[in-house]
């Protein structure tokens, strides 16, 4: 099988450059030992963790800003960790979490790439409840509801790992089960507010939803 191919970018931020090692394209894929077959993931969707989404760009931009003293962070779903490696610059408390079994190590090579310190990482699914990530004071994600049971299972894994107090913030470009994760949501004790913002991405102008929940 071939090796996957990958490139190198740099995604300028007001004060920060990240410096980002992903896959080529959307057509990369490299499963030798049938590791993510096991886990469900098919050859057309093995390539989708390791190519920067522009709502991933998107919400690390939301987070140039974020106030981060003193809170516990979480990024579910995590990919290519775009918002985590800027807040990790940024020496933010971030954790990272995906269900793929390459996120772990582009991450780790991204971290080392952009001279950070470790960012602790745990490959995990939304069913699981035995993760022992514990509990976060800020929950942050990008498309993370593009499959229709996602809005349960998204809403339930964040409850179990969000504390007594903890904001929410996940950037949604339209996605049908948008509405249905809300309301999940807000029968958890969240309130919402939802803004469409645009912002220019290193491919176009990106138009998405931030959804913002706070409890």
């Amino acid at each position: 099988m071939i090796p996957a191919r990958i490139r190198y970018q740099t995604i300028e931020f007001d004060h920060l450059d990240i410096h980002l090692r992903s896959l080529l394209d959307k057509q990369q894929f490299s499963d030798p030992f049938g590791v993510a077959e096991a886990l469900g993931i098919s050859s057309a969707q093995w390539s989708l963790f390791g190519v920067l989404w522009e709502s991933g760009e998107m919400l690390a931009r939301e987070m140039q800003s974020f106030e981060i003293q003193g809170k516990r962070i979480l990024e579910v779903g995590c990919g290519m960790a775009l918002p985590s490696l800027l807040l990790n610059a940024r020496h933010a408390d971030i954790t990272a979490t995906d269900y793929h079994p390459e996120a772990g190590t582009y991450l780790a090579e991204n971290v080392k790439l952009n001279h950070g310190r470790g960012i602790p990482f745990l490959r995990t699914n939304w069913d699981l409840d035995t993760d022992n990530l514990g509990t976060f004071d800020v929950i942050i994600g990008a498309d993370l509801l593009y499959e229709r049971n996602h809005s349960d299972k998204l809403s339930a894994f964040i409850d179990r790992h969000a504390n007594p107090h903890c904001e929410v913030i996940v950037i949604d470009p339209c996605r049908s089960s948008k509405s249905s994760f809300s309301k999940k949501m807000m029968t958890l004790g969240f309130s919402f507010s939802e803004i469409k913002k645009t912002v220019a991405t290193l491919k176009k102008d990106f138009s998405a939803n931030v959804l913002s929940f706070v409890r």
